[in-house]
């Protein structure tokens, strides 16, 4: 029952209790005789006349003294790609379930939380780690609230402003890919008191998104809340919003704020990652071993971070890719990150330390892993039983491997497979956070973009997964030289980057196109003793190669088919192709081709922006 005596419905309830829907149907008769705090109608108003109508909705329990508040969160300004990656659905917003005290509000028990989508029942890893979340949050905010303290902070901000001062409406679109609008229709206030001085200060922005925002104001020198202006930009998403304008409506604002950096804190200890180029797309476990230890020993936030959805394919490629990375001469230098597995014989060490490498003992877990081939044959719980008796550390390996990788990579279907690429090993491959994407489309739609191959050793891309592409020129990353400057290596022509792809292990000669072209046909004439449309990996003889989206801005030097970009924000990684036992791909690919670029735009307009 809202607080004009209406009748709310509870279509967004994911409830099941009998007893609670009974209450629920009867509270029309007894529900009247509860005292209900006239703070908590006040900040229900509040959200309603910041967000909207919908934004809220409240159910009462008759005769308890309970009553749950569903605040409707937009997720809508992630980005396709992301919320794909989060297992989120951004067409639906994120309900968050508070129980208060009906009658004592801010004066009672600390609120259970609740986070979910209506529609997403299972795999939703988000709201747990953003339950935790919201969970601290109020313990800490709880320590100093009362409904008492909350009218007095109320009561300074109308003593602030002349009587005729009011907001008509607030709507806050969030867009992680609009521009920032240059009028300062939307003025940043600080949590604090304010320090004699209520002018506009400059728009500023959040860590991982552009807010594109209107307010209709009669005073634009109102505050409403946002960011600290001394705050260096990407430092907000810890702020404590204002609390001016009620506790629902500062909790609403605080998950604003922490959804579109979750990947850039652990998932355990919601501390910021320290990762070598900036965090990556998927939320996860950082380091540190108390982290580790929990994750792994005690399931704790186990399914914000481990349930990600990688198909048997993608685990066969990324194990793949631990191999190379191991059996490489240059493993002390590439082979980064090193796993973290707690021991299972004693919980109270790590079997698998990076302070402490042991590459010997690394492989030969790695070795008794089973094929993913054989682990799709059986059981998930024989399998596990059988790789124990190899050796028990095989499985926390591969744990490891699954969990460790911070990139999107779906295996294409052939029907969405680019062909002229010539392998049935094509996944999409995305490792950019939404930060990067948005500085990506920002400049996209600034300079244009196009596409272009990276190549690399296999044996990389073990780290590139986890620590992104990164401009190694002139540091020990660094293979091939630098012949053209610092930056990110890319061509539009296949056969160089086929060439980059094919040089590790002690292969420091890139091979002449020529040489290429002559693989390519050979390959495709030999009669194949196995199925090109074989599911697996089936050689350890591989080569891959990546194809980018960069942006064409003055900063990308071209010389000749060989470019260099040297801001890695201008770079996004689109597809990944793997191809066998020393096979490439057809050599002559241009990437500037009207026809090759029809083909990639086909694929990407399907996979990408419309998933």
């Amino acid at each position: 029952m809202d607080i004009k005596g209406q009748y709310w419905t509870d279509d967004d309830s994911d409830g099941d209790n009998e007893s609670e829907e009974f209450l629920y149907g009867v509270q029309g008769t007894c529900a009247a005789d509860l005292y209900r705090h006239p703070q908590l109608d006040a900040d229900i108003e509040a959200v309603k006349e910041i967000y909207s109508e919908n934004s809220v909705s409240v159910r009462e329990y008759g005769t308890i003294d309970d009553v749950d508040i569903d605040l409707h969160i937009n997720i809508s300004f992630l980005d396709e790609e992301v919320s794909t990656a989060w297992k989120v659905l951004r067409t639906e917003p994120i309900v968050l379930r508070l129980r208060f005290s009906l009658s004592q509000y801010l004066d009672g028990p600390e609120p259970s939380i609740e986070v979910f989508q209506p529609s997403n029942k299972e795999g939703f890893g988000l709201g747990l780690q953003l339950k935790k979340i919201l969970g601290m949050f109020t313990s800490q905010q709880w320590k100093h609230l009362s409904n008492d303290f909350l009218k007095t902070q109320q009561e300074k901000r109308q003593s602030w402003f002349k009587s005729s001062v009011t907001i008509k409406k607030f709507r806050a679109g969030l867009s992680i890919f609009s521009p920032i609008p240059k009028s300062p229709s939307f003025p940043i206030i600080q949590d604090s008191i304010l320090k004699g001085k209520l002018g506009v200060p400059e728009l500023r922005v959040n860590r991982l998104m552009n807010r594109s925002i209107s307010c209709t104001m009669k005073n634009p020198k109102v505050e409403v809340f946002g960011y600290p202006p001394s705050t260096q930009v990407g430092g907000h998403c810890k702020n404590i919003p204002t609390l001016e304008y009620g506790f629902l409506v500062q909790i609403m604002k605080y998950a604003e704020q922490r959804i579109p950096t979750l990947n850039e804190y652990c998932v355990v200890c919601d501390e910021q990652h320290v990762f070598q180029n900036g965090s990556m797309l998927k939320p996860a476990v950082c380091t540190r071993e108390l982290c580790v230890f929990s994750f792994y020993t005690l399931g704790v936030m186990s399914g914000a971070a481990e349930e990600v959805a990688t198909g048997a394919e993608v685990v066969d490629l990324l194990v793949a890719m631990c191999r190379a990375a191991l059996e490489s001469p240059r493993k002390s230098i590439i082979f980064e990150p090193y796993p973290s597995v707690v021991d299972p014989s004693d919980p109270k060490t790590l079997a698998f330390n990076p302070k402490k490498k042991n590459y010997e003992r690394l492989q030969k877990a790695l070795d008794s892993v089973m094929s993913i081939r054989e682990m799709t044959q059986g059981s998930y719980l024989e399998i596990k039983k059988q790789m124990d008796k190899l050796d028990p550390l095989a499985h926390p390996l591969l744990q490891w491997i699954i969990s460790s990788n911070r990139s999107h990579i779906v295996k294409l279907p052939l029907s969405r497979q680019l062909k002229f690429m010539h392998t049935s090993h094509q996944f999409l491959l995305l490792s950019s956070p939404p930060a990067k994407e948005a500085r990506f489309r920002t400049a996209k739609k600034l300079y244009g973009s196009t596409f272009a191959f990276h190549g690399s050793h296999i044996e990389n891309w073990h780290s590139i997964l986890r620590n992104g592409l990164v401009n190694a020129s002139y540091t020990k990353l660094q293979l091939h030289g630098a012949a053209y400057g610092k930056g990110i290596y890319l061509s539009p022509i296949s056969s160089i980057s086929f060439g980059y792809s094919g040089m590790g292990k002690g292969q420091h000669r890139m091979p002449s196109k020529d040489e290429l072209v002559q693989r390519y046909n050979r390959m495709n004439t030999i009669p194949q003793t196995r199925s090109i449309q074989s599911r697996f990996l089936q050689s350890r003889n591989l080569n891959c190669i990546a194809l980018c989206e960069v942006i064409t801005s003055k900063d990308l030097q071209k010389h000749g088919n060989i470019w260099v970009c040297p801001v890695s924000d201008h770079v996004c990684t689109r597809f990944f192709f793997v191809y066998e036992d020393g096979q490439v791909g057809d050599a002559n690919i241009n990437t500037q081709d009207p026809k090759i670029q029809k083909e990639i735009m086909r694929v990407i307009g399907t996979q990408v922006y419309t998933n």
